[in-house]
Formats: C-alpha cells, sequence, structure tokens
C-alpha cells in the first residue's frame, strides 16, 4: 500500500471512530509501520500531528452535533473529553468563542472531512507514463520555501518537471497565459508535450506536465534581510512587466472577471465582521463602514486587467540575482490590476509568520514593491488612493477563506493579525506616495 493510501484508510477509520480512544499505535499497525514512522509520515501529508487533527475532527463533529440540538455535555462526554470545562477549553482555542455564540453567529454548522482526495505513486507514475521522462523520476510535494505544502494538486516530478490537475476550464486558461508570458520574453510554466504530441492527459481527472521555471524563491532571510527593500523593487517591477505582458494577451485568453468590491462587500466582510465578535478581534465598526463608503466610490475608478492573481513570494523566482519567470497560475483572473502588488508584500508578510518582529520590515517592502511597479507600470492617482482598500480587501479575503476551512485554522489567525496591523497602518499606507 502506498503512503497516499494509507493515509486515505487512516482518515477514514478517523471519522469512523471519533467517538471512541484512537491511539497511534493502532493506526501505526493498521499501516505496517512503527508508530514513529507513521505519526511522522501522518504529519508531513496532512500538514498537522495526528492528536491535533483527531482532535480538530472530534470538535469539528461534535459542533455538527450541538448544531441538531443535542446537549453540549452528552456531546462532548461521547467526543471523548473527560469534563465540558476540558471540551470548552479546546472549543474556545479552536473557534474563539463558545458553541453557542459560534452558532448564533453563523447560524449552522456541516462537518468536512479534512483530508482531500489524494493519489498514490502507483497512479502518478501510470499517468507519468504518458510523458517521455525517464521512469525512475522522483516523485515529490511541490513546497513553498518555509518547507509547507503548496498544494495538492501538484507534484514534482525530477528536478526539472511540474505535474498538476484540476479543474478543466482553469488549466487551459492558466496555460493560455503562461504561453503568451514566454511569448513576451518571461520565463512560466508551459505544458511539456506527450509521446502522442497532447498537451494534456485527460481521463478521470486532467493533468498536464510543465517545465520548471528557471530560478529558486527567495529565502525568507533576503525577502526580509538587508536588501529587502532591493527585492521589493524587484518584484513590484517584475510584477509590471508581466501585466504588460498580459494585457496584451487579455482578449484571446477570455479571462474569468472578479468584481472585487462585490466579492469583499457580499461575502468576507459579514464573515469577518462575525469573527471580530467571535475572536474579540477589536476592530472598530466605523473600519467597516469607511470600506464600503470610500473603497465603494473609488472601485470603479481602478485600472482591470488580467493579473497572476497569486503572486506569493514562492511563485516569483530568482536566478543571478534578478526575477527569472514566475510560476503557478492557477488561480489568474481579471481583476484590479493592483492587486498583485499589493498580494506581493501580504504574502511575504504571511510566510514570515514565525519570525520575531515580523512586521518591522513590512512598510519598506510594500513601499519598494508599489514603487517598483510604478516605474514601469505608472499607477494612476486612484490607484494610489486605493492602496490601502486593495490591502485591506486581500485581508478580509483570506481572513474569511481560511477561517472557513479547518486545516488553515493556523493560517487564518495569521491573517487576523495582519488586518489588525493593516488597518492600524492607514495613515502611513495612503502617504506612501506623498512627496
Amino acid at each position: 500500500m502506498q503512503n497516499a493510501d494509507i493515509i486515505r484508510v487512516s482518515a477514514a477509520y478517523i471519522e469512523r471512530n471519533l467517538k471512541t480512544d484512537i491511539t497511534p499505535e493502532e493506526l501505526a499497525q493498521m499501516a505496517g509501520y512503527s508508530v514513529w514512522h507513521y505519526q511522522r509520515l501522518f504529519a508531513q501529508m496532512i500538514g498537522v500531528p495526528l492528536a491535533v487533527y483527531i482532535k480538530r475532527r472530534r470538535l469539528d463533529r461534535a459542533l455538527e452535533e450541538i448544531n441538531a440540538r443535542r446537549k453540549a455535555t452528552d456531546v462532548a462526554m461521547e467526543y471523548g473529553f473527560d469534563t465540558y470545562a476540558g471540551f470548552y477549553k479546546a472549543f474556545m482555542n479552536m473557534y474563539g468563542c463558545s458553541p453557542k455564540k459560534y452558532l448564533s453567529l453563523y447560524g449552522t454548522h456541516k462537518s468536512k472531512s479534512e483530508v482531500s482526495f489524494m493519489y498514490s505513486e502507483i497512479e502518478l507514475r501510470k499517468i507519468l507514463s504518458n510523458w517521455d521522462i525517464p521512469e525512475d523520476s522522483a516523485i515529490g510535494s511541490v513546497k513553498v520555501v518555509d518547507g509547507t505544502q503548496a498544494a495538492d494538486k501538484a507534484w514534482k516530478i525530477g528536478k526539472s518537471h511540474i505535474l498538476k490537475t484540476g479543474d478543466r476550464a482553469m488549466l487551459f486558461r492558466n496555460l493560455g497565459a503562461a504561453r503568451a508570458i514566454e511569448k513576451h520574453g518571461l520565463s512560466a510554466s508551459v505544458p511539456v508535450p506527450t509521446k502522442n504530441g497532447d498537451d494534456f492527459v485527460e481521463g478521470q481527472d486532467i493533468f498536464v506536465l510543465l517545465r520548471k521555471v528557471k530560478g529558486e524563491p527567495l529565502s525568507k532571510e533576503e525577502r526580509f534581510g538587508a536588501n529587502c527593500g532591493k527585492f521589493g523593487f524587484q518584484y513590484g517591477k517584475a510584477i509590471a512587466m508581466l501585466h504588460n505582458a498580459l494585457a496584451d494577451e487579455e482578449e484571446a485568453l477570455s479571462p474569468y472577471e472578479q468584481n472585487l468590491f462585490a466579492q469583499v462587500a457580499e461575502y468576507a466582510l459579514p464573515n469577518v465582521q462575525k469573527q471580530n465578535i467571535q475572536w474579540e478581534m477589536g476592530i472598530p465598526e466605523s473600519f467597516f463602514k469607511d470600506y464600503i463608503e470610500n473603497f465603494g466610490k473609488l472601485f470603479e475608478k481602478l485600472p482591470k486587467q488580467l493579473i497572476h492573481r497569486d503572486p506569493n513570494p514562492s511563485n516569483i523566482l530568482f536566478s543571478g540575482g534578478e526575477v527569472s519567470g514566475f510560476t503557478d497560475f492557477e488561480l489568474s483572473e481579471r481583476n484590479v490590476r493592483l492587486w498583485d502588488s499589493c498580494y506581493c508584500a501580504t504574502g511575504i508578510l504571511s510566510e514570515q509568520r514565525n519570525t520575531k518582529n515580523v512586521y518591522d520590515k513590512f512598510p519598506e517592502i510594500l513601499e519598494n514593491i508599489l514603487k517598483g511597479y510604478d516605474s514601469v507600470n505608472p499607477l494612476t492617482a486612484e490607484e494610489k488612493q486605493a492602496v490601502y482598500y486593495v490591502i485591506c480587501s486581500i485581508q478580509i479575503i483570506c481572513t474569511a477563506h481560511f477561517e472557513n476551512v479547518n486545516q488553515y485554522k493556523d493560517l487564518a489567525r495569521t491573517n487576523r493579525e495582519m488586518l489588525k496591523y493593516i488597518i492600524a497602518q492607514k495613515e502611513w499606507i495612503d502617504g506612501i506616495f506623498i512627496a
């Protein structure tokens, strides 16, 4: 049995037995591994330790039963908590408030398994046999620079390729964007033809094999070190060059258009308002009113075009001290062009979440990314006024999204802190382009 199959079987077993005593020893025995090796494998593939995963699943399922009007104390005991006080403390740590308060804010709760579909190594090698590459090519996870797994639908193949799957229409649009970028002299991941000359393999899912772009992401030390301003300026210039290439190809690529203001105002902002109460974030109500009134007026005046949409530092590669190319166009869409430079800055801040004095260098990085962009693709007066609101929009969306996905609870906490910090920096951000 391959590692992915082992974890799928374990996850299914855990789901069936959440009301019983599940031990690492019995799961390891089922897998045929030592307890140490099994727990290491589980944490590596799922992203959290086994004990944390089981507790999280129990709390999630318990909340669903409490939502169905079962007595909370009875549910807590059934899910292995010795006392209701122990359950309450664990629940507060995960959800930020009591079950009663959570349900009063959100109205309902449906438990969802955290383990998405995973392909075994045997299945992946069968898929890879469609390409003319060495049969023994190593298969690994795609990871970002801090070592976490970037996606569960992408795999590193050997040293030179990436195998990806996903939504068919989105994947085709992303390949079109990559080709457009390459045509304009920038490097991007383009498909390797199969043995039959096709760009993809299609069965239950669609797969493409992409050439890895030359270069590597900057390390944390480089992004937040003494030369962070210099690298920030290069990030900004590179994003502006990318936008020029994408703008030329936009009509041919027919991208999906995202209304950022509507996305925030109708979905994400109400969720964050609830989290503001749930987690006692301390964001004043005046912020929400200001966002709706002032960004609503600015939004229609902002230039919009096809953008990268996910220019995290791990997706912008450097070689020889210069930006060499871009990866991962999985979310590419037509949006306010200011999104990419702001998202790059917040992405750097997010990936530094375990670093001491994390916010110290952010102002310098943000300012240089924006000014690097402006040096190639001049920002309009309205864009300069809207920087604060676009950054807030990004953080509001991320905070709302991560809170709703159990395996991203730690990121949700990080993004709540980032949002509070950014809101407090309004005066400074508004002054970036004031001489």
